[in-house]
C-alpha cells in the first residue's frame, strides 16, 4: 500500500478547537515520525480555494488523512471533490476529528489510524 497524505485543516487558524495544540508541533511530528508520504497544512479546505486545491490535489489518486474537524462534515464537505476525481471518499479519506486535542493526543490519533490502515512500520 502507498503511504497516505496528511492534510491538516486548521479552519482558519483560529478555531477554538486547536487551541491545546502547537500545531507546527504536530505536523511536524507527523510527517517525520509516522509513515505518511507528505504532511503539510491548509488554512480552510472547506472554502472555495480548499476545493480547486482538493480538486488539483486528488489528481494523484492517493489516498489522504484529513486532520479536522468532525468525519461527517468532512464526508459532506469532500464527497464532491473525490467523486469528481473517480474516488470514493469513504474509502479514499480517512478523516480524523482532532480538535481539542493536545499535539501528543493529535499525533496518536493519526498513528492509530496508520496502525488501522496497515500503513508501514509505525514509530
Amino acid at each position: 500500500m502507498d503511504k497516505p497524505g496528511l492534510i491538516m485543516c486548521v479552519c482558519t487558524g483560529k478555531c477554538a478547537g486547536f487551541e491545546k495544540m502547537d500545531i507546527w508541533d504536530f505536523i511536524n511530528q507527523v510527517r517525520v515520525e509516522l509513515p505518511v508520504e507528505y504532511g503539510f497544512i491548509h488554512p480552510q479546505l472547506c472554502e472555495e480555494d480548499g476545493d480547486r486545491f482538493l480538486a488539483d490535489f486528488l489528481k494523484s489518486k492517493r489516498k489522504i488523512i484529513v486532520a479536522g474537524c468532525a468525519p461527517n462534515m468532512q464526508y459532506k464537505m469532500f464527497r464532491d471533490a473525490f467523486t469528481e476525481a473517480g474516488m470514493d471518499v469513504r474509502k479514499d479519506l480517512v478523516p480524523l476529528d482532532i480538535r481539542d486535542m493536545t499535539t501528543e493526543e493529535a499525533v496518536d490519533k493519526v498513528r492509530a489510524a496508520l496502525e488501522e490502515m496497515g500503513v508501514g512500520e509505525v514509530e
